[in-house]
């Protein structure tokens, strides 16, 4: 099993390795640059080089990085779908320079058109962005969503379309949120849910394309297409929840990536413990 938590990149990059490295993770998450600004910054080879170095040094297998939250690749607005698409192929870029493995992205809002057509405008915008790339490695994943508002991807068959739709063109898989899970309709907190909703993965997606899970208590309530991350155990998934989920013999070789809050210092540590811990009841049982 191998856990992380997504870290900061304050500093320069290779601070979020060195982060990592600090609190016990084996794998970790982080942005590329702003994640809310439609500019990231250009850095130097240099801080590629030493985030490189730090990475090898520690052994973090793999790096995710995430991309700008400000994307919508699905957008029927010609000025954000464009804007996209270039701000898309700068993370392309930077997740190369950096030698990360996966590339994590949210499939985008439906908001103006219907939901098949903004899975159409996703698919094309992700193969426009890569378009000419050796992407030597990367994998690019699609992660499911909570559902809210328009968003396209809170089921496991609209992800699936849009790996479909680009996996000709360059590498892609699927990453699942928990939180997404739950708030958008699967019971994974139920034990019956559970296997209900892996089954649910296998037939759609196939498990052997979901290659990182973001382990995220929520703070809403089952269904409520709300996307509101809790501490690991203090949501309403809950820690005897989160002990199946870990465990489950088709999800525990998966990298967990925690996007926890972080309410007080040391808080992204307590939740690699927790996740940790939980998964240590199987040996106990």
């Amino acid at each position: 099993m191998r856990v992380g938590v997504h870290t900061s990149i304050a500093g320069g990059v290779a601070n979020a390795a060195h982060h990592a490295q600090k609190i016990g993770c084996d794998t970790f998450q982080m942005f590329s640059a702003n994640p809310r600004g439609w500019r990231g910054r250009e850095r130097p080879q240099g801080e590629y080089d030493a985030f490189r170095e730090a990475r090898s040094l520690y052994k973090l297998d793999p790096v995710v990085v995430h991309t700008n939250y400000l994307v919508n690749l699905a957008s029927a607005d010609a000025r954000i779908g464009d804007g996209s698409i270039s701000v898309f192929r700068r993370e392309l870029e930077r997740a190369l320079a950096l030698g990360a493995d996966f590339l994590v992205t949210h499939p985008g809002s439906a908001k103006g058109t219907t939901k098949s057509q903004a899975i159409a405008r996703c698919v094309e915008s992700l193969r426009s962005a890569a378009a000419g790339l050796h992407l030597d490695g990367l994998m690019v994943l699609i992660e499911n969503t909570a559902g809210q508002g328009s968003a396209i991807g809170s089921t496991f068959e609209e992800v699936a379309e849009i790996i479909t739709g680009t996996g000709r063109d360059f590498p892609v898989g699927a990453c699942i949120d928990t939180a997404h899970c739950f708030a958008a309709g699967y019971p994974v907190h139920t034990p019956v849910g559970l296997k209900t909703t892996v089954r649910h993965i296998e037939n759609s997606l196939g498990i052997e394309n979901v290659r990182v899970i973001h382990a995220n208590d929520s703070k809403t309530l089952f269904e409520s297409r709300t996307d509101r991350h809790e501490h690991i155990g203090k949501g309403h998934i809950g820690a005897e929840a989160f002990s199946r989920i870990v465990r489950h013999p088709k999800l525990k070789r998966i990298p967990f990536i925690c996007e926890t809050p972080i309410d007080r210092p040391g808080d992204d540590k307590r939740n690699i413990w927790m996740l940790r811990r939980l998964a240590a009841k199987d040996n106990e049982e």
